[in-house]
């Protein structure tokens, strides 16, 4: 399905990053970081133009080699890996930053995943997410149609458990990104640090 979107002409989700990580990008500590189901790159692009060390994770082939031109075309380098969440292993004490923008995972997946955010980041290391909520169902306006697929504020906390909390939030907000995200929408938004 990713190729078959990312396949299309264009950017199905634009070329400039998420509003949310471009407003907070530069609180992630100097150094790695890691951009999980990065797509088309627009994010991963952004974070090495502020001069991180980006690799970026997603299943789609077609969306990575996107993203390897997406960074060409801005001068930048970042390193594209093809895999599968479900297979891909964060490396424990890895990464100054770790990035997940609208990466929407079944529950035990997710909770796979983000107990690996929690290991992989180095301490004082940040974790960065913006997410469509259980609010945004039958919106319209992007994301899953399937709920468990949409996380509450409560379930990430207890995902995330072994950070701090620097933000965390359900709101709701415009977001205009490509094609499929546009309008009003429900999204929660995590920043969470890594104890020293």
């Amino acid at each position: 399905m990713w190729n078959e979107r990312y396949g299309a002409p264009g950017f199905a989700y634009g070329t400039e990053p998420n509003d949310f990580l471009a407003e907070v990008a530069t609180r992630i500590p100097a150094g790695r970081v890691l951009s999980i189901a990065d797509g088309e790159g627009r994010n991963g692009v952004h974070l090495a133009a502020l001069g991180y060390a980006v690799t970026s994770v997603d299943a789609s082939s077609v969306g990575l080699a996107k993203a390897q031109r997406l960074a060409e075309s801005r001068g930048v380098r970042i390193n594209t890996v093809v895999a599968d969440l479900a297979e891909y292993v964060i490396t424990p004490g890895a990464w100054e930053g770790i990035v997940s923008i609208f990466c929407h995972l079944p529950p035990s997946l997710r909770r796979q995943v983000h107990a690996q955010v929690v290991r992989g980041l180095v301490p004082g290391g940040l974790f960065v997410l913006e997410s469509y909520s259980a609010q945004q169902l039958g919106r319209g306006t992007g994301g899953p149609t399937s709920i468990e697929l949409l996380p509450t504020l409560d379930l990430l906390r207890e995902e995330l458990t072994g950070l701090e909390w620097l933000h965390a939030v359900e709101i709701e907000r415009d977001v205009h990104e490509g094609t499929f995200h546009d309008g009003l929408s429900a999204v929660v938004q995590v920043i969470g640090r890594k104890p020293e």
